[in-house]
């Protein structure tokens, strides 16, 4: 387990609203042990400061105007492995669940957690403890080992690009896809080229057609 040393643990906050970073920052120092080393209002602002400041801790909105906490966490924890990151976000749902463990969170919290609580949970996560259920996490790995049953032509796409093409036979554009999925619209755009390339199509409407002739299985 990583240790964050002697001295207060350091911790960043991201979120798009200045009253919950103040919030949180009252929340951190009040309780003692905690220093609050930076604070970012977007994505791109987040991923370019955090890896200069090495936080012990990063507590990330999950949904930004920008983007998503869950992307910075991926982003992140690639360049500064050091830093464990905490997702606060309103949203319970499997999806964001399972992407937040996918990207490296160390923790995934509901943000109608009492104060106590999440001082607890970032205490536990600057000393190395994961914070997630280990039967939520047993079952997101099975999902990744497993995926689920796809018919011949969509084999050719990765999980990720299934579920894009799900949601572009929804109907859903680019910027609702990227906040469906915890993801950047620029890498939405990117899986869509991709997927459209392994399938030998040309626009978005012929996405749309295929994903409804070939629904993607669950189970």
């Amino acid at each position: 387990m990583s240790d964050p040393g002697p001295g207060p643990v350091t911790v960043f906050l991201l979120d798009d609203h200045e009253i919950v970073r103040r919030g949180l920052r009252e929340l951190l120092e009040d309780a003692g042990g905690f220093e609050v080393v930076g604070e970012a209002g977007t994505a791109a602002e987040a991923v370019a400061r955090i890896p200069a400041l090495r936080p012990d801790v990063a507590i990330l909105d999950a949904r930004l105007p920008d983007g998503s906490g869950i992307e910075v966490c991926r982003e992140v924890r690639s360049r500064e492995p050091h830093t464990r990151a905490l997702v606060l976000t309103s949203y319970d749902d499997d999806d964001s669940l399972f992407a937040a463990i996918m990207a490296g969170a160390a923790g995934y919290v509901l943000k109608q957690v009492g104060g106590r609580d999440l001082v607890e949970t970032v205490r536990r996560v600057a000393a190395g403890q994961s914070m997630l259920d280990p039967a939520v996490t047993a079952q997101v790995l099975e999902r990744v080992r497993l995926g689920p049953p796809v018919d011949d032509e969509l084999a050719a796409l990765t999980a990720r690009e299934q579920r894009i093409l799900e949601l572009i036979g929804r109907g859903l554009t680019n910027r609702e896809i990227a906040a469906e999925l915890f993801l950047a619209e620029k890498t939405v755009k990117n899986y869509v080229s991709a997927l459209l390339a392994k399938l030998g199509l040309t626009s978005r409407t012929q996405a749309a057609i295929f994903a409804v002739k070939h629904p993607r299985s669950e189970g």
